[in-house]
């Protein structure tokens, strides 16, 4: 009879767990829970597309760059110089490698200095040598985006 007795309790114990629910108190922790985790993913996908936003002006800079430079390598050494405070922005745009303007990138400007540099040491200027280092900035609204320099020699 006793042990009739225990198995009735655990009837009845089991019987009231499998009856219960969540309470309100669990409910509304877990939805904090849910809504904290929402909120985070939003942050997070807010962060990407800045990051991405920077680096399409980045690679869009690299690639004015570029233009500039293979427009330098197309030119003959003398005429080289003749680039020396090119600024894209009395055109309407940057300029690709053959010249034409780039109306689509209107706010970005291509900026040119071009220095004589000593033959030894390229880091410092001199007045006349067979070595230009042709230095180009590239901007967006303004603000500088990326800078570039290499050598030009005249052989």
């Amino acid at each position: 009879m006793a042990q009739g007795r225990q198995e009735g309790m655990m009837c009845k114990h089991f019987r009231k767990a499998a009856d219960s629910g969540f309470t309100l108190l669990e409910c509304l922790f877990a939805i904090l829970l849910i809504g904290i985790a929402v909120a985070a993913l939003v942050a997070a996908n807010g962060s990407f597309t800045k990051v991405n936003a920077a680096a399409i002006e980045l690679s869009t800079a690299e690639f004015l760059v570029e233009q500039i430079r293979e427009r330098t390598d197309l030119v003959a050494y003398d005429s080289v110089k003749n680039f020396d405070g090119f600024n894209s922005d009395t055109l309407g745009g940057p300029i690709t490698a053959d010249g034409e303007v780039l109306d689509d990138f209107s706010a970005y400007t291509q900026t040119v200095t071009v220095r004589n540099v000593n033959e030894s040491d390229f880091g410092q200027p001199v007045a006349d040598s067979d070595f230009v280092k042709v230095t180009v900035t590239v901007l967006l609204n303004g603000k500088e985006i990326t800078s570039a320099s290499w050598i030009r020699a005249d052989y």
